[in-house]
């Protein structure tokens, strides 16, 4: 028999968990977290808060959903480089087994998984500390693989795309000589191999796509920032629109042809959120939070977060994305 609180003259039903399958309209009182929710269909794509990370932190990477994702790698305060992985569940980021080498600035496969996902590059502090790794998860562990061929001894700040059988790795920085790199290489499961390069060499990087034969890149640093969007066919690199606001450092979302630029570096830290339909960049609702130096995404362009970054201080907060007429469960404040 349902049970109901009686809220401002009118009475709520009482759970003790939120319901599984909500409708539009519901309104129902959490007995748990003791609070009034209820479930609405936005008008406008928006942001709204999720779980906060466990361990604070820029230059991490992500993979997965809203409700499975996957963040790993980042530097913590002061300049500590760290392998911390965490797994997301749509409420909280649960700690599990670290990579083998700490490190920030990796490239991820975006369209991996909590169970299968793909690490690489990355750098630690100083000239020679940068790195061709590769690490793939299964879901427990990290374990090393073959590593990227190009940078000497490696690079970080690169883009990635793919899955943790097919994946594209692309742009960074490396040293000896000091470089912004336009190499592209290609993940087949066991081995990479060099492929043709981006137009436009660049760190800080975003990427994003569902295979590696179907990527986009865009902003990056040279310096300065970078708005130029570059477009891969599994062969070649076509420069199609730009972003309307350059930067740096992003948090990327989505595939080839539907994707979300967020946040970011300019000279300051910024919170503009980008949306790219397979032709143009249109921007849609800000972050609350602006962040830069290294986001962590996932999701796609209907339901997607970010996590982590520089304020300037490192953050651990996380913010999910609800494209427009999309459900959401929202928490009402007494007012």
């Amino acid at each position: 028999m349902a049970t109901y609180k009686e809220i401002k003259g009118t009475n709520i039903e009482v759970l003790a968990s939120d319901p599984s399958n909500p409708v539009e309209g519901q309104v129902w009182y959490n007995s748990t977290s003791a609070v009034l929710k209820g479930q609405s269909v936005t008008s406008a794509g928006a942001w709204s808060t999720g779980g906060a990370l466990n361990t604070a932190r820029s230059g991490l990477a992500g993979a997965g959903t809203t409700t499975a994702g996957i963040v790993f790698a980042g530097k913590t305060p002061p300049n500590s480089y760290v392998g911390n992985t965490e797994l997301y569940d749509g409420t909280s980021w649960t700690e599990v087994n670290d990579m083998n080498t700490g490190r920030y600035e990796v490239g991820s496969a975006t369209a991996g998984t909590q169970t299968a996902s793909l690490a690489f590059g990355g750098g630690t502090s100083g000239p020679d500390n940068y790195y061709a790794l590769c690490e793939s998860f299964n879901g427990t562990n990290w374990t090393e693989v073959n590593d990227m061929n190009t940078g000497t001894p490696g690079r970080y700040g690169l883009g990635g795309a793919g899955t943790n059988t097919a994946a594209l790795g692309f742009g960074g920085y490396f040293t000896p000589p000091a470089s912004r790199t336009s190499a592209t290489e290609i993940w087949n499961g066991t081995n990479w191999t060099e492929v043709n390069n981006l137009n436009t060499g660049r760190t800080g990087i975003g990427g994003c796509g569902a295979t590696n034969t179907a990527a986009l890149a865009f902003g990056g640093s040279v310096p300065p920032n970078k708005s130029e969007t570059e477009l891969w066919n599994g062969t070649n690199w076509t420069e199609v629109n730009d972003l309307n606001t350059a930067r740096e450092t992003m948090a990327s979302i989505g595939i080839s042809t539907s994707a979300l630029c967020v946040a970011g570096y300019t000279t300051t830290f910024v919170a503009i959120t980008e949306e790219w339909n397979g032709t143009n960049w249109t921007e849609v609702a800000d972050l609350a939070t602006a962040r830069g130096y290294g986001v962590a995404g996932g999701g796609s362009t209907s339901s997607g977060f970010v996590a982590g970054g520089e304020t300037p201080s490192f953050t651990a907060t996380t913010e999910e994305w609800a494209a427009a007429g999309s459900a959401v469960t929202e928490t009402f404040t007494d007012s």
